[in-house]
C-alpha cells in the first residue's frame, strides 16, 4: 500500500464545494468556548458537506486564528451564521422544517446507534457548552434528544468527537437510505 499524496484525493476547491449537493444537515453550537472545538467543527462539516453551521451566545466567530488553526481553510467552504440565542435559532429552524435534535444526555433519550432517520428530512443538530452541555431551554425547545452511547468510566465526549461521531453516523444512515 502507498499513501496517497494530498493532489491524489481529487478534493473540492471552495468554489465547487459551494456549489455542491449538501448534505441535509446543520449544526448549532450553543455556548462553545473553545476555539480549537469550533475549528474543528468547520472542519468536520467541510468533510460531510454539511449545509450551514450556527454559532450561538458565547461561540466565537471566524476570523480567529485559533479557530483557523484547527479549521484549516474550512471557515472559508462552509457556511456559517451567528445567532445570540440558541432557543430562538431553534425555533426558526423547526418553523423552517428542520428536525432539531440536541446531543445531550437526558431522560429518554434516543441511543445515536438507535436513531432512525428519514431521508426526506433535514435535521439541525445541536452541541452544547463543554462543562454544562446543551442548555435545559434548548432539550426542551428540541424536537428530540440524542445519546452517544457510552461503556467506559468517563460520562461524555469532546465536543469536536461528538460532532464526528454523530455527523458521520447520519451521514452514513442518509447515503444508506439513497442506495
Amino acid at each position: 500500500m502507498r499513501k496517497l499524496k494530498n493532489e491524489e484525493l481529487n478534493r473540492l476547491d471552495v468554489e465547487a464545494f459551494k456549489q455542491a449537493d449538501k448534505t441535509p444537515i446543520v449544526i448549532v453550537l450553543d455556548n462553545i468556548r473553545s476555539l480549537n472545538n469550533i475549528g474543528s467543527v468547520f472542519r468536520t462539516s467541510d468533510a460531510f458537506l454539511i449545509e450551514k453551521i450556527y454559532l450561538c451566545g458565547i461561540t466565537a466567530q471566524p476570523p480567529h486564528k485559533d479557530i483557523r488553526k484547527t479549521a484549516l481553510g474550512a471557515t472559508e467552504s462552509v457556511d456559517w451564521a451567528y445567532e445570540e440565542n440558541t432557543v430562538e435559532l431553534v425555533e426558526a429552524l423547526k418553523a423552517d422544517g428542520y428536525t432539531v435534535l440536541a446531543i445531550e444526555q437526558a431522560e429518554n433519550a434516543v441511543m445515536l446507534n438507535a436513531l432512525e432517520i428519514d431521508a426526506d428530512k433535514k435535521y439541525a443538530l445541536v452541541f452544547g457548552n463543554e462543562v454544562k452541555g446543551v442548555s435545559q431551554e434548548v432539550v426542551s425547545a428540541s424536537h428530540n434528544v440524542v445519546e452517544i452511547p457510552q461503556y467506559g468510566t468517563k460520562h461524555s465526549l469532546n465536543i469536536s468527537v461528538s460532532v464526528g461521531v454523530v455527523v458521520w453516523d447520519l451521514w452514513s444512515k442518509l447515503n444508506a437510505l439513497k442506495a
